[in-house]
């Protein structure tokens, strides 16, 4: 990879100028450290803040928090994860997808604040695995978690929530609005491949938008939303909420760490692979920086946040990886999020709309985990891996739930504990008994 003669970096400032600022030679990158020129990297920036809202906003709309405080609070979070990886790791820090099925469950009685207290037990397990990762290395992740069980903790998380997009938790999703519901997910369907580039990359949001405008022609938006938005202030602070904790809670949403890992490690895999840099040695600063930002997000009313490959889109089409980019979004998120008119105008969304958009998403994590076996080319003629993910899908689909006295464990914990404990457990009866072949060899040749 050829690298661009660059100007002298300007005294005090974090990034030095790609070339000219203007352009990018063939064959080039726009590294963390560089940036192009302001106007320009505002520009990249301001794309950044429009691949990430649609997701974004969807989790809050689905879990009942604060869709402006969430928008805030993956501002602030971005913002720190660019000072903790020590503004070398390009990346912005949106809502989790995985978050939603465990907070649906921790509410109690439609209190926010057991899954706050969950988000934020979290978060600061996440932190600590970054300090561990930080100090000992990131192999014993790998091993920890091999693809088999990253795949299927990644889609036993899409097929658990398949039932929130036909009835949106008891609430309404395609079952309320079923012809509202449709419009959305053809419109998502025909933007991804009608239109190119980044604007196929905004199917979900476009799709939202075009479901929208056929609830509001049809009298479909509901009364009190809209009267919210017409009352609500154009500037001031978003809603807050305090955090309270229960064992039950931090038991349904801790396993999340585990995807957040996942998720992270493979942000961080993929940014150096386009680079052609290292990253590793950022590997727990990362986990630390999200684990930080998810403490900070749960402690004040927002949804937790991940690492987003919306963005590594954004980043692979425009080959700008400058974190100058992200601070613009972040500082944007942030300035929105103090909009409290732009929070209600997001309440507005009719079910319909959230079923239709939810019915894509959460099939996408679903047929997500299947991309990491098959790139990872995971051996399912290996009855370890075959039976790993097997069981583990069925519970999570099934939304299996054991209680045990005030306690309850549902599909994606119990799930996400089947996978590492089955994987693991059979590899070692295996491995000293010498029963199956070590997926790490393959399969032993048939006869």
């Amino acid at each position: 990879m050829t690298q661009s003669p660059t100007a002298p970096r300007p005294r005090r400032s974090p990034w030095s100028l790609h070339g000219d600022g203007r352009s990018i030679r063939p064959g080039d990158v726009v590294h963390p450290g560089e940036r192009l020129s302001w106007p320009r990297t505002v520009g990249v920036g301001v794309q950044h803040v429009v691949a990430m809202f649609g997701a974004t906003f969807t989790v809050p709309l689905i879990t009942g928090f604060p869709p402006a405080t969430t928008l805030f609070f993956s501002g602030i979070g971005t913002l720190l994860f660019l000072l903790i990886t020590g503004n070398r790791l390009p990346s912005y820090l949106g809502s989790s997808f995985a978050f939603i099925a465990p907070v649906l469950a921790a509410k109690a009685g439609g209190d926010i604040g057991p899954a706050l207290g969950g988000i934020v037990v979290a978060g600061a397990a996440l932190a600590l695995v970054g300090v561990v990762v930080q100090l000992a290395g990131a192999r014993w992740i790998d091993a920890l978690m091999p693809p088999v069980v990253t795949g299927a903790i990644v889609a036993l998380i899409g097929l658990n929530l398949a039932p929130v997009a036909w009835d949106g938790g008891g609430n309404g999703g395609v079952k309320a609005q079923p012809l509202i519901a449709v419009v959305t997910l053809v419109a998502i369907l025909l933007a991804t491949v009608l239109f190119r580039g980044f604007l196929a990359r905004l199917s979900i949001l476009l799709g939202v938008v075009v479901g929208w405008a056929l609830a509001a022609v049809l009298g479909e938006l509901d009364p009190k939303a809209v009267t919210g938005l017409k009352e609500a202030a154009w500037l001031g602070l978003p809603e807050f909420h305090g955090p309270s904790f229960s064992l039950r809670a931090v038991v349904l949403v801790i396993p999340v760490i585990l995807v957040l890992i996942a998720e992270n490690a493979g942000h961080v895999k993929a940014v150096a692979a386009m680079t052609g840099r290292n990253l590793d040695r950022d590997m727990g600063r990362a986990f630390l920086g999200d684990g930080i930002a998810t403490v900070l997000a749960g402690s004040g009313g927002g949804s937790g946040t991940t690492t987003y490959a919306e963005n590594i889109g954004v980043m692979a089409a425009t080959r700008v990886y400058s974190t100058a980019a992200y601070w613009v979004a972040g500082v944007a998120a942030v300035l929105l999020g103090l909009s409290p008119k732009f929070g209600a105008l997001i309440l507005t969304v009719p079910a319909g709309v959230l079923g239709g958009a939810t019915t894509a998403l959460y099939g996408l994590i679903a047929v997500l985990g299947a991309r990491i076996w098959i790139e990872n080319r995971v051996d399912f003629h290996d009855p370890v891996n075959l039976m790993t993910a097997a069981v583990a899908l069925i519970i999570g689909a099934a939304n299996y739930t054991l209680t045990a006295g005030d306690l309850s464990f549902s599909g994606i914990a119990l799930g996400t504990a089947a996978a590492l404990v089955i994987y693991h457990g059979m590899r070692l009866i295996a491995h000293l008994r010498g029963t199956t072949p070590d997926s790490r060899r393959g399969p032993e040749p048939e006869l």
